[in-house]
């Protein structure tokens, strides 16, 4: 039998691995101009997926991306699918034992508009006051460029890695993943791994970090409202016929009470009931309502009295309104009654709530409050459920010793409002853990003008990244 020697009671090995994640970090920092211009020229490709006009950049970025990860030492391919590319990635050792991280990220963007409330062109990348400012700054390009930086500086510097890599980037995230699912149901030898890691969220401060332990689903659809075969004039038909915009808006009006909640009969049936403990540890993350005021402008916060801002964040369902039109909206005077009306409406869904069936309840509401001479209907019904996280796996806790050691204060664990629906599939499919890990900071203006990554959260990023495979 053989034992390692030990040094002030470390083994040779423990101080080989210390010795190694040292040198890492110091490769990272002397790179840090360079991983930096990096992230501008891959932020200049205008990968918008909602639209058709950019199909072209989008298969752009996703070459770029592989070019990128080749030149990082890894294995890197494009894989077609129905719509976008996925780009995947590999890296592996000779020690098939080692564990095996799976990295999840996406390269598309959300649509820039409106552009002139951008201060700079949103794909003419300018670094401003020790921000990034681009749109996919923080969303999710600089993300997970940065975890592919910690694994380029690991082979750069030592020409190995302490555990087997893999990558999968996404070209379809912010159109609702509609070809990834399948992908990863259909693949699930390729992408077979201990843990999945995502990093498509926020610190909470650039010292406090956060680990997600449950994210939102969501359901949606849009509603249609007709009163009319075509639009009339407001004089002579005015006060005869329906107007479907004040139809609908009095049928929009009815899904919610004054006090925020929502009355769709049925709608809080599932949700799941927070434990004390949890609540407890949610109101330890330092966030007030003016903290809410001054990231959104709004004028005060509103919701459900009984619940704090971070439980309404994360932990209960929302019925929201994301657009409406009808009838004539250009300049000047146009005095019509319209034909149509028409709304997009999304629900945040939480841990036990069936996205289909929160549907039903509030198109059957949305039914009931419409008023004579309204016919209504309903398209483009879409969802997906919510996720919860066990916190207790030992892949999961080594990313909070990376988070502490890089960011000086242990994670906070948050339910986190918005959805990444692909982390069900991951989990559903691949039944490993999945560490939620953000780099970002809730000020980023995410799908809003000048969206923006601060410089020390990408170099964070890097070095939470490079500790985590040491910790793995």
């Amino acid at each position: 039998m053989c034992f390692e020697s030990t040094i002030d009671g470390r083994s040779e090995g423990e101080l080989w691995r210390a010795d190694m994640l040292s040198q890492v970090l110091e490769y990272a920092r002397s790179q840090r101009e360079r991983y930096v211009q990096d992230l501008l020229e891959y932020l200049a490709i205008p990968s918008v997926s909602a639209q058709p006009d950019h199909a072209r950049d989008v298969k752009m970025a996703a070459l770029w991306l592989a070019d990128y990860l080749r030149a990082a030492g890894l294995r890197a391919e494009l894989i077609a699918t129905p719509g976008h590319p996925l780009v995947y990635a590999e890296w592996s050792g000779h020690d098939h034992h080692r564990p095996t991280v799976l990295i999840y990220g996406h390269y598309d963007v959300q649509p820039a508009e409106p552009f002139e409330l951008w201060q700079s062109d949103p794909f003419k990348p300018v670094v401003r006051d020790g921000y990034i400012y681009a749109r996919g700054a923080s969303d999710n390009k600089g993300q997970h460029l940065a975890h592919v930086n910690a694994v380029a500086s690991y082979l750069r510097c030592e020409g190995t890695l302490p555990v087997n890599v893999k990558f999968l980037l996404e070209g379809e995230e912010e159109i609702g993943s509609p070809n990834l699912g399948s992908f990863i149901a259909q693949h699930r030898d390729l992408l077979a791994c201990d843990c999945v890691m995502i990093s498509d969220g926020s610190l909470r401060s650039l010292a406090q970090p956060v680990l997600t332990y449950g994210l939102r689903g969501l359901a949606g659809f849009e509603v249609h409202v007709r009163c009319l075969a075509h639009d009339v004039h407001s004089g002579h038909y005015g006060g005869n016929v329906q107007n479907p915009a004040l139809a609908l808006a009095q049928i929009l009006a009815a899904l919610k009470d004054a006090a925020g909640r929502v009355t769709v009969p049925g709608f809080y049936d599932d949700v799941r009931t927070l434990s004390a403990e949890e609540r407890q540890s949610l109101a330890r993350i330092p966030y007030s309502e003016a903290d809410l005021v001054r990231e959104t402008g709004a004028l005060a916060a509103f919701g459900e009295p009984e619940f704090t801002i971070s439980e309404r964040r994360g932990a209960r369902p929302t019925l929201e309104v994301n657009g409406m039109w009808s009838g004539y909206t250009g300049p000047g005077s146009k005095t019509i009654i319209p034909a149509t009306a028409h709304a997009k409406i999304t629900c945040r869904l939480v841990p036990h709530q069936e996205p289909m069936k929160v549907i039903q309840q509030v198109q059957a509401a949305m039914r009931a409050a419409a008023p004579a001479g309204v016919e209504i209907s309903f398209s483009d019904e879409r969802g997906s459920p919510a996720s919860l996280i066990a916190l207790d796996a030992a892949e999961v806790q080594a990313a909070i010793r990376a988070a502490q050691h890089t960011y000086g204060n242990p994670p906070l664990y948050e339910l986190e409002g918005g959805s990444i629906p692909i982390v069900h599939d991951f989990q559903t499919q691949l039944g490993k853990p999945i560490i939620l890990l953000g780099f970002g900071l809730p000020e980023d203006n995410i799908h809003a003008p000048n969206e923006r990554f601060a410089l020390s959260c990408y170099e964070k990023g890097m070095e939470a990244s490079i500790r985590f495979l040491a910790e793995l």
